[in-house]
């Protein structure tokens, strides 16, 4: 792999800065954006007159754990646009989530917020080791949600060329890979590998091709895929966090150099740690909820939302900005199975330490009885007799039980039999019924 350090030059100031300055920025935008929200989003003037606390009772940042939480059910309870602080004619353009469990997530951007969101998805691409004038396949998908037009305008940003295939044709996406030689792939990891099989299919060795940086973000993911991938493309596999609610991707990033963790762009989101179940605010270094505060953004500021990602804070390395860990998870992802808390990326890191099982597996839940199940239905590599995976799989029950210490069956299947995605892979098949 070539090295892809930015340049010191290259950075901008604030990505230079000593903490106490970075801490003073945060303050006084942390001021205005929770003035901004009381003064211009009913919402949030019932909320904070509720929890007795006004905007000029934030006069250091620890102020801010006095203040409420916002969650979906806020901002569905205000779709579309009950949570913006602009008038209309002052937004330039809107996003949403998909909606599949409820209302989708509406979320608006001022000219100046979509600027914003380009400087820091610019930022984001040099930190993973992105260049002016590389060319960046982009196959997030575009639309509604934020993933591709994200990219998108931030890699323009940065002076690269952009090549928006965005999602699907996975065919068309190798070809294109193969003739207009880009150096960089945003992407799904989980969409990546769909990717990097069809090029097996079609007789192309992934690591001959031009790609030399994946960024990769939209699912948890592990350490033990970025070895994966690194392996079998001979890329920088670098990770990118973002949520639509907050901005989008480009919250946070990791730094090429150090790939140890995603450095929050904390001049203009301020991080907390909360314990999921009391609320309660943790120190540095402890794992839980992450809460994201927005301090620039005009359109749709958000005050204390609740991610549902589990992370944890440290110290920042590359950056002065803190680090969040790669999110282990999600709250609303985890399983519990016989008084067993689990998520996907622990059963991932598991069939990734199995040579003969494949990546692409879903978690099936169901019930037996007043009891649940989980099966781990997972790929047998291309290439590998069926006896021998059929072992692995044994193995992998082994693994888990002596690893996580819940008892899962494991169903191995013929390669390409988990449904590829082109987005987020559902991980998580839920056949339980009530009882």
């Amino acid at each position: 792999m070539q090295d892809r350090t930015p340049r010191p030059e290259d950075l901008e100031p604030i990505e230079r800065a000593g903490v106490d300055e970075l801490r003073a920025v945060q303050l006084e935008r942390l001021r205005w954006s929770l003035r901004h929200a009381y003064d211009n989003v009913p919402h949030y003037r019932r909320a904070f007159e509720a929890a007795e606390v006004h905007p000029d009772d934030c006069r250091e940042l620890a102020d801010l754990a006095r203040f409420p939480f916002t969650g979906k059910a806020e901002l569905r309870e205000n779709y579309p646009f009950g949570m913006f602080a602009v008038p209309r004619e002052r937004i330039a353009r809107l996003h949403a989530s998909s909606g599949t469990t409820g209302r989708p997530t509406v979320v608006g951007y001022t000219r100046d917020d979509l600027s914003t969101w380009a400087r820091l998805m610019a930022r984001s691409i040099r930190a993973s080791g992105g260049r002016p004038g590389d060319r960046v396949h982009v196959a997030y998908g575009y639309g509604l949600f934020t993933g591709g037009l994200g990219a998108h305008y931030g890699a323009e940003e940065l002076g690269c060329t952009v090549i928006p295939v965005s999602g699907g044709m996975t065919e068309r996406q190798v070809m294109l890979i193969r003739d207009f030689e880009p150096e960089i792939i945003m992407v799904t990891p989980s969409y990546l590998l769909a990717i990097v099989d069809e090029m097996r299919r079609q007789g192309i060795d992934p690591r001959t091709t031009s790609l030399q940086v994946g960024i990769f973000g939209a699912e948890p993911w592990t350490e033990q895929m970025r070895q994966e991938m690194e392996q079998r493309l001979d890329l920088h596999a670098v990770d990118i966090y973002g949520l639509s609610e907050v901005m989008g991707p480009g919250v946070a990033n990791e730094c090429v150099e150090t790939k140890d963790g995603l450095h929050l762009w904390e001049d203009h989101f301020y991080p907390e740690i909360i314990d999921p179940v009391t609320g309660a605010v943790l120190p540095d270094g402890e794992r839980g909820e992450l809460v994201l505060t927005s301090l620039t953004k005009e359109a749709m500021p958000v005050v204390r939302y609740r991610t549902r990602d589990l992370t944890r804070l440290l110290p920042g390395t590359a950056r002065p900005m803190r680090r969040i860990e790669k999110i282990t998870g999600r709250t609303d992802d985890m399983m519990i199975v016989r008084g067993v808390n689990i998520f996907p990326t622990q059963i991932e890191e598991l069939i990734l330490r199995t040579p003969e099982l494949s990546p692409h597996f879903q978690c099936v839940l169901g019930r037996q009885g007043r009891m649940d199940t989980l099966t781990v239905r997972v790929e047998r590599r291309p290439g590998v007799a069926l006896d021998a995976a059929e072992r692995a799989g044994d193995a992998l029950v082994r693994l888990v039980k002596n690893t996580i210490g819940v008892s899962v069956s494991v169903e191995v299947i013929a390669p390409d039999g988990v449904e590829r995605s082109m987005g987020k892979m559902r991980r998580i098949v839920d056949q339980r019924r009530a009882v």
